[in-house]
């Protein structure tokens, strides 16, 4: 039995309203992507821009001192310690393999040079140039760089090259892996999409609020109270 039909029926205009907007919101409506995607990408491509700490790492590697260190790395295979290879003998290293074992003999600071080289380009979405340097495939190639930059931190720390630890573990977490999960966006000034972002920020919160008052004028207007 419905108590108040007015609410009941404002209730259920609201939720039905709701529901094709949140139909629509799933449909590819925008470039062949559906609303939650093409805003996924949106702020994406915004905050791509203020992640972008290539070139103040790079600074903080031409500090290191230019003589040579060796470090043995773990790779996870056999097949990553071979494709890891050309990486470093690319940045002017000497490397023996035995398995997944690497033994690297380089200036360190030429290497996690040429290391954020690999990641600009990557950055820069220019992957086909790092797959045309080692042959495979330009993730993988990060990838396996992002894994020797862990086993090398490792490696220093047990000599006590705590400096170039700490410079080998800020060019693997704040240029490999950003221009890793990066690669493939393009960036964008928030400024340029300033619209667009307030539009959404507000369409969350009244969609959030249009729903809630849907729920409640039509549990109202059913009859139903809440009473403390």
């Amino acid at each position: 039995m419905i108590a108040h039909k007015k609410k009941f029926t404002t209730g259920l205009v609201l939720i039905a309203m709701f529901i094709v907007i949140l139909v629509a919101i799933f449909m590819p409506l925008f470039n062949g992507h559906n609303g939650l995607e093409y805003l996924d990408n949106l702020y994406n491509s915004i905050s791509k821009g203020s992640a972008y700490y290539i070139d103040s790492v790079r600074t903080e590697v031409q500090s290191l001192e230019q003589s040579d260190l060796t470090v043995n790395l773990t790779m996870a295979s056999e097949v990553q310690a071979q494709q890891t290879v050309s990486l470093f003998m690319k940045a002017g290293a000497q490397v023996g393999q035995e398995g997944n074992q690497l033994t690297v003999t380089g200036n360190m600071a030429k290497i996690l040079g040429y290391c954020l080289d690999d990641a600009q380009l990557m950055y820069d979405n220019d992957g086909a140039a790092v797959s045309a340097k080692y042959g495979y495939a330009e993730k993988a190639a990060l990838y396996n760089w992002w894994s020797a930059l862990k086993s090398m931190d490792f490696s220093l720390k047990k000599q006590k090259q705590f400096k170039a630890a700490k410079i080998a573990d800020m060019v693997k977490a704040k240029a490999v892996e950003t221009a890793y999960n990066y690669y493939g966006i393009e960036a964008q000034n928030i400024s340029d999409r300033f619209g667009v972002v307030l539009f959404s920020l507000i369409f969350y919160v009244v969609y959030t609020l249009w729903y809630g008052f849907g729920i409640m004028d039509l549990f109202e207007g059913w009859g139903l109270r809440l009473e403390h």
